[in-house]
């Protein structure tokens, strides 16, 4: 049966994260708040743990998942080639509702779906989001929803939807925003907007002149 922690009460709040990081080094699968809306998050480097994400919202290894981070400096560890233009946008819009796609490092083992070597990443600035990752590491993360079904901004929502397939709830309240994040793609000459979300293009442009859309 999953667990539910109200975050808005400080025992609440360090019961509820003690519970998720241990939830999920063990391979289970927990949601929690972010800025834009609620997301259901797995450790990014356990494939079973991954697939049980996908499983859960019924979306197949074709729309793999995003990864959360809880500092920009985790960038390090994870991508390759990372140019100008995505330190500019992370200066500009880190922590906040803009998922930078880049090249992920050929070393690292883990099994996201069928990201043709990219990854999507995100640094939320949700500070339960934020303490959780700090303590887990990069999180493999997505709206949690089942897939064709509109994306949360409360816990009620979440877990209507995803039920027992979710072992530890984190309840932060309604979410900020309506709209997922924007994604912009770095792995091309110049900088892409995939989906328009959180953050307009003209304020993107603003930092990044030569960005496209597609």
């Amino acid at each position: 049966m999953a667990l539910r922690f109200d975050c808005s009460t400080a025992s609440g709040r360090t019961g509820g994260l003690s519970a998720a990081a241990r939830a999920v080094r063990r391979g289970e699968l927990v949601v929690l708040p972010t800025d834009t809306v609620y997301g259901i998050g797995a450790d990014a480097f356990d494939p079973d743990a991954v697939d049980r994400l996908l499983g859960a919202k019924g979306r197949d290894r074709a729309m793999p998942s995003p990864v959360l981070v809880a500092s920009p400096d985790a960038l390090h560890d994870l991508v390759a080639d990372f140019p100008k233009q995505g330190w500019a946008l992370v200066e500009a819009f880190w922590p906040g509702g803009l998922t930078l796609v880049a090249r992920h490092l050929p070393s690292l083992s883990w099994d996201l779906g069928e990201t043709n070597g990219t990854v999507a990443v995100r640094m939320p600035s949700h500070p339960v989001a934020l303490e959780l990752l700090a303590e887990t590491g990069p999180m493999a993360v997505s709206s949690a929803n089942l897939t064709g079904r509109p994306s949360p901004q409360d816990c009620d929502a979440a877990q209507g939807m995803l039920g027992d397939s979710v072992a530890v709830y984190l309840d932060g309240g309604p979410t900020e925003a309506a709209v997922a994040s924007s994604i912009v793609d770095l792995t091309g000459p110049a900088p892409v907007l995939r989906r328009a979300g959180a953050i307009s293009a003209p304020t993107l442009r603003s930092v990044v002149p030569d960005l496209l859309e597609s």
